[in-house]
């Protein structure tokens, strides 16, 4: 089975001009290596533009979305906040594991990311870090599972 994704890349710097998008691509690279069909990322500002670009994703009928960047502690780091308000049903066992992946690998600033992962109907939304080493780590954690994740979205069974 063929599954779109999209990645919105939530910057309100890369969305201005004035800071490249670099986690976007690498994540688009990842995901195409793992057979998706997916586009260039979709970059917005911070806050209710990222909460916009999800519920398009989700109307869109993607069946994947990984949003890069506004995990952390900042003030406009509300990407969680605005997934919050999209997903029916959390799954925080994705989220977890870029965590964790991030720290095995020596990045102890890994556990500040406050990325979720959960269910908006049919898509599957997962929030990972803004830098490109997080992004590479979401690939690396998330590629073991993601495809049986999406298959079980789509009505698959335990195999």
């Amino acid at each position: 089975m063929s599954y779109r994704a999209r990645v919105i890349t939530c910057s309100s710097r890369a969305a201005a001009g004035v800071w490249d998008d670099t986690s976007g691509p690498i994540l688009v690279a990842g995901l195409r290596d793992l057979g998706l069909d997916v586009t260039d990322p979709v970059v917005v500002a911070d806050g209710e533009p990222v909460l916009e670009a999800l519920r398009t994703a989700v109307s869109d009928g993607v069946d994947l979305v990984i949003t890069t960047g506004g995990t952390g502690h900042t003030p406009r780091d509300l990407t969680p906040e605005m997934t919050r308000q999209v997903i029916d049903r959390e799954s925080p066992g994705l989220a977890e594991a870029i965590r964790a992946y991030g720290v095995a690998h020596g990045v102890p600033t890994a556990i500040l990311s406050r990325g979720i992962a959960g269910l908006a109907g049919t898509t599957l939304i997962v929030n990972a870090p803004g830098s490109s080493g997080g992004a590479k780590d979401t690939i690396a954690a998330l590629s073991p599972v993601l495809l049986h994740a999406l298959d079980q979205v789509a009505g698959g069974d335990h195999t």
